[in-house]
């Protein structure tokens, strides 16, 4: 059995790891705006990449180096604003010529050497651009709830030799599927626990934090300024509106982490112990 994630990283089994990530990154003008002045002025210490996201490469303009993963894309759930592949892959489209914006509609339609296919598109089209891939996610979590699609998850995240973001410690399995231990198994490295501000008052999240499990914990944000671009392209823009906030102008994350002594770190050194152990 492996020693404790926070042990495997330098640090002592009992400490307490927070990685705050920002999703979404490069779908609008706003999310893009939001999370790097969250990356370089506020409390997030990673993102992730839509990489058929419209602004995908006004990101890839603007990125210094900050920790960037890939937000492994095959949904536009959005209404007016929409997305699709970037490869030749007519079984990831839906009937109005974007990604479909259920994950059901996916599972039902996609043809899997499609999704292989655009997956490694995404991720080799992020490395093109000069980013430093740090990370894999799955954008509303299409890749990583059926065994099929989990499968070319694991085999990407393998390939490139990058950690992945899965269901939480306490959700040893879904659907009966022992996920985590599959990934484990393939020596793939993921956070032990995954939580969302979504939902949850500013004094909620911060308590969440206050009282963070040990191990490495992943806090997830969808950052976005209140613009007229956000406020036309997405129904829950007031939530991203929110998420810039707390992670920028409200003490209450700051205070929470300093009240916890967490450690806060992004996902490189999940990726740094990933290839090491792979070698």
């Amino acid at each position: 059995m492996l020693e404790p994630l926070a042990q495997r990283l330098g640090f002592p089994a009992s400490s307490r790891l927070l990685i705050v990530c920002c999703d979404d990154f490069g779908t609008t003008r706003s999310a893009n705006d939001a999370t790097l002045q969250s990356l370089s002025f506020g409390s997030a210490t990673s993102a992730s990449l839509m990489v058929p996201g419209p602004w995908a490469r006004d990101a890839a303009a603007r990125y210094r180096g900050e920790d960037v993963g890939v937000h492994l894309t095959l949904n536009a759930e959005w209404d007016t604003f929409r997305w699709g592949p970037i490869t030749h892959s007519p079984s990831l489209l839906d009937g109005i010529g974007g990604f479909p914006q259920t994950r059901d509609d996916t599972w039902e339609h996609a043809d899997l050497e499609e999704v292989t296919k655009e997956c490694r598109a995404q991720i080799e089209r992020a490395i093109y651009w000069g980013f430093d891939v740090t990370h894999l996610t799955s954008h509303l979590a299409t890749l990583n709830l059926r065994p099929d699609f989990f499968d070319v998850f694991l085999s990407l995240a393998t390939e490139f030799g990058l950690p992945v973001r899965l269901q939480s410690r306490d959700v040893t399995s879904h659907q009966g599927v022992p996920y985590r231990n599959i990934a484990e198994e393939a020596g793939v490295v993921f956070p032990d626990y995954v939580r969302s501000s979504r939902g949850r008052t500013p004094a909620e999240v911060a308590e969440l934090v206050r009282t963070l499990p040990e191990g490495v914990t992943e806090l997830r944000f969808h950052p976005g300024l209140d613009t007229a671009e956000l406020r036309a392209a997405c129904g829950d823009w007031r939530t991203r509106v929110d998420d810039h906030r707390r992670l920028n102008a409200g003490p209450e994350i700051r205070r929470a982490i300093l009240d916890s002594e967490a450690v806060v770190i992004g996902w490189e050194p999940l990726r740094r112990l990933q290839r090491a152990a792979a070698r």
